[in-house]
């Protein structure tokens, strides 16, 4: 956590740290004129950072290092003889303890003769002062000089001629006092002024100092000297600017994009935005909103590579489709959009050696594929460091400014217009289709033709070297050797896959929970009904605009796979991408957690009505027999018998009065025998005993 040396603020005293032992940390307070080695277990310290109340602060006396002494001066002959009073016990560990410390100090007094009260005084300098031989240097620092800490018995300046009092000076405990009122109040993002900090300065030196009138209380402009001679500007600047402004906005830039990339394919830049256009549907009936745009940008060359123009949001999913262009051919693409080129003039066909991308799409196991297949470097931004990925992130500047001058739709500062206006918005004219037509056009002719006036060349690059993407392309393949490799389309196409963590079953392989299956799984006997072959679990690439294949990969580790078609348990997906999928099963789950509800509800009722039930015939019935155990259970069967035939005689239909009388029948041969059934119900239904 902390190392020697270092100097936090704890309980609002400055601490170095001296020693790291088994439980914790020998420290000592730096501004302190009494102060000695203390120490503090390592558990106080993680309390401390976890509660935000332990900062690490600037070494007062860093630069006591890099200060050079003339050989054979004054101060070097008093800085060695301090150093060699103390020599001997800074490398002792017990001089860092009270038990032990004046035993060690009262011995080296002995030798050299020297009062007790001096040792202690050098130790604690050199402790205080970082350490170092130089720590032990004449203090000097009471002869002024600009930005120096000067120390006086009276204030400063010329006598108050209009302001009542005197004023004040600032001492050790007034600069800790203005340290801590700067740390708490104004050394921070939320826009307190250094007036409002001397207003709670005052209130705390008030406390501590009751006796002294507010006239001559330390002045505003005694803090603002204190913060600018204590407080570096750099300092100042990144206290005084928010985390992730000062990580996008504020850092230092210390070098190029184009400095660290060796030549064409070395390092791709990808990124997505949400193109400030709104558009319509295919029909153009419909507003549709604006489009989500990836683009990928070689470094080198600042050539682009590929992109990606559709309405899915910035994804995984989506990064790798602009990605897939970006490593095949772009020919079939810019004919698509009635652009015919020749593959010579987009030739940004094969891998990287690296793709810089946010943190959040190329992040995980998702990616792993790419990165062990073929190699290829996978470099995530730091949080909040858009500057990282500047030139793809100017580029959406400059395409966008292709068409805002032209396209209708386009958004403005506001959708809300003065009295007569219209909504940017109700203009939307441009379908998906004729978007994407503008800004592959856009793309080429960047690629081809746009001179790059900021473009920051190396020392061996001609002058006659026309800074366009096309040119420093073709330049850095003949000269700095290309980085691209080339792979099968196919290969690409199945390395850029999403995958997903799939299940083996007896009824298939479950993906996105629906069924896949395939003449290899069949014969690999994982879809035969055993129990004892457990879960299995897999991973397959899916290609999110066909639902009907998934590619399983049967070992993990190695890239051979299965192609598996939906089974006819799934049936329903056939000829649907897995958007329409996904989206049928977000559906389902609506319609059945709606169908839950209802089905609560009614259970509920019935539950109702049965327990209403129950009370009534318990109720009912009568608390006590006049027959016995015995007989009731006797008289089960003659009960049953009894209560069938009340049963039956509820259930025979009424008779229908006819208005005709039936006439008499006269055979003309013998009488039919009667064919009905006989009545065996009784014997073969009849309860026993």
């Amino acid at each position: 956590m902390l190392s020697i040396n270092t100097v936090v603020l704890y309980a609002d005293c400055r601490y170095r740290v001296l020693e790291i032992l088994s439980q914790g940390f020998i420290w000592i307070d730096i501004d302190s004129d009494s102060a000695f080695p203390e120490q503090i277990h390592f558990d106080v310290i993680d309390q401390q950072f976890n509660d935000e109340k332990l900062k690490l602060q600037s070494d007062p006396y860093g630069e006591l290092v890099n200060e050079t002494v003339e050989q054979g001066s004054k101060h070097q002959t008093i800085r060695d003889e301090r150093m060699n009073l103390i020599a001997p016990l800074i490398n002792q560990e017990d001089i860092y303890f009270r038990a032990t410390r004046g035993k060690l100090v009262k011995k080296r007094c002995a030798e050299t003769g020297t009062p007790k009260k001096t040792i202690y005084k050098l130790l604690r300098q050199y402790w205080q002062r970082g350490c170092v031989p130089n720590a032990l240097l004449p203090d000097y620092r009471n002869a002024g000089g600009k930005g120096k800490k000067k120390v006086s018995t009276k204030k400063s300046g010329r006598p108050r001629t209009i302001t009542q009092g005197q004023g004040s000076i600032v001492d050790a405990s007034v600069e800790r006092m203005f340290r801590i009122v700067l740390d708490r109040h104004y050394a921070n993002d939320k826009g307190s002024s250094l007036p409002y900090a001397h207003r709670r300065f005052c209130d705390m030196y008030q406390l501590a100092n009751p006796e002294v009138a507010e006239s001559d209380y330390p002045t505003l402009r005694q803090l603002s000297y204190f913060w600018e001679r204590e407080y570096s500007r750099p300092e100042r600047v990144r206290l005084k600017t928010n985390r992730i402004t000062y990580a996008k906005d504020v850092r230092p830039l210390i070098s190029t994009a184009t400095a660290s990339a060796l030549g064409p394919g070395s390092r791709y830049e990808i990124d997505a935005t949400i193109a400030d256009i709104y558009l319509l549907s295919s029909d153009r009936q419909r507003i549709i909103g604006r489009p989500t745009l990836y683009v990928v940008v070689d470094v080198f060359s600042r050539m682009v590579a590929g992109s990606y123009i559709g309405l899915e949001s910035p994804s995984y999913v989506t990064a790798m489709q602009a990605l897939r262009m970006a490593m095949t051919s772009k020919v079939e693409i810019c004919h698509r959009y009635g652009l015919d080129i020749k593959p010579e003039e987009w030739p940004t066909v094969g891998i990287p050696d690296a793709i810089l991308a946010d943190r959040g799409e190329l992040l995980g196991y998702q990616i792993e594929s790419l990165e062990n297949a073929f190699g290829v470097r996978i470099e995530n931004t730091r949080p909040y460091g858009g500057d990282a990925k500047g030139i793809v992130e100017r580029y959406f500047r400059t395409l966008q400014a292709n068409f805002k001058p032209f396209a209708p739709g386009v958004v403005t500062a506001t959708t809300v217009k003065k009295r007569g206006g219209r909504d940017y918005r109700l203009d939307a004219t441009l379908t998906l289709e004729d978007f994407s037509k503008i800004i592959v056009a856009s793309i080429h002719h960047r690629n081809q033709s746009s001179v790059l006036t900021k473009y920051d060349r190396s020392a061996d690059m001609p002058d006659e070297l026309v800074p366009t993407p096309i040119n420093l392309w073709e330049w850095g393949v003949k000269n700095r050797s290309g980085r691209l490799r080339s792979v099968h389309p196919d290969l690409v196409r199945l390395a850029l896959l999403p995958r997903q963590k799939v299940t083996v079953s007896n009824l298939g392989i479950n993906c996105f929970g629906e069924y896949y299956t395939s003449s290899e799984l069949l014969k690999s006997g994982w879809l035969h009904r055993d129990s004892s072959l457990g879960r299995i679990e897999l991973e397959a690439a899916y290609d999110p605009a066909d639902a009907e294949q998934i590619y399983l990969f049967p070992e993990k580790g190695i890239n051979t796979y299965w192609v598996c078609s939906l089974s006819d348990r799934s049936r329903q997906f056939r000829g649907q991408t897995m958007w329409e999928l996904w989206a049928s099963k977000e559906r389902q789950k609506k319609a059945t957690a709606k169908a839950k509800i209802v089905d609560e509800t009614s259970k509920r009722q019935l539950e109702n009505m049965i327990d209403d039930t129950i009370k009534k015939a318990l109720r009912a019935r009568p608390l006590a027999s006049a027959s016995s155990k015995a007989e009731l259970i006797r008289g089960i069967r003659q009960n049953r018998t009894e209560e069938r035939e009340k049963e039956r005689q509820a259930q025979k239909p009424m008779p229908v009065p006819s208005p005709k009388t039936k006439a008499d029948v006269t055979y003309l041969h013998d009488k039919p025998e009667d064919g009905s059934f006989p009545d065996f119900l009784e014997d073969l239904f009849g309860d026993d005993e």
